[in-house]
C-alpha cells in the first residue's frame, strides 16, 4: 500500500491555516501517513469522558489532542519567521533536502 508524501516531521514548527485553531503555531507531535493527519501540540484539543479503570484509577474530563488533516497547516521557515511552502531540492551528494520557496533557506530538523 503506497502513502502518499508528506513534507511535514516530527517536531517541526507549523501554522494551522484552516480550521477552529486557524493562526495558531505549534510543534508536531507524531506524523500520520496513512491517515494523512498530524498531531500537533496544544493544537485541536478535545474534552474526553472517561470511567475509572485499572489504567486510569480516577475517571473524569481529560483534555488532549487530536489530529488534523496535514492540508491544513504549514511549515514555518526559520529565516522568514512565517509559514511557508516546501520544495525539495536534490544535493550534490545525492540527499534531498527541504527549501523555503520564499527565501531558499534549507530547513532542517
Amino acid at each position: 500500500m503506497l502513502h502518499e508524501k508528506c513534507k511535514i516531521k516530527k517536531d517541526d514548527k507549523v501554522k494551522v491555516i484552516a480550521g477552529k485553531d486557524k493562526g495558531k503555531i505549534g510543534k508536531v507531535l507524531s506524523v500520520k501517513r496513512k491517515d494523512k493527519r498530524i498531531l500537533i501540540e496544544k493544537i485541536n484539543m478535545i474534552k474526553r469522558h472517561t470511567r475509572p479503570s485499572a489504567a486510569a484509577r480516577q475517571g473524569g474530563i481529560i483534555e488532549s489532542e487530536a489530529p488534523i488533516n496535514w492540508s491544513n497547516v504549514l511549515l514555518m521557515c526559520n529565516k522568514c519567521i512565517q509559514p511557508v511552502r516546501v520544495e525539495m531540492k536534490r544535493l550534490e551528494d545525492g540527499k534531498k533536502k527541504r527549501v523555503c520557496r520564499k527565501c531558499g533557506e534549507m530547513i532542517d530538523s
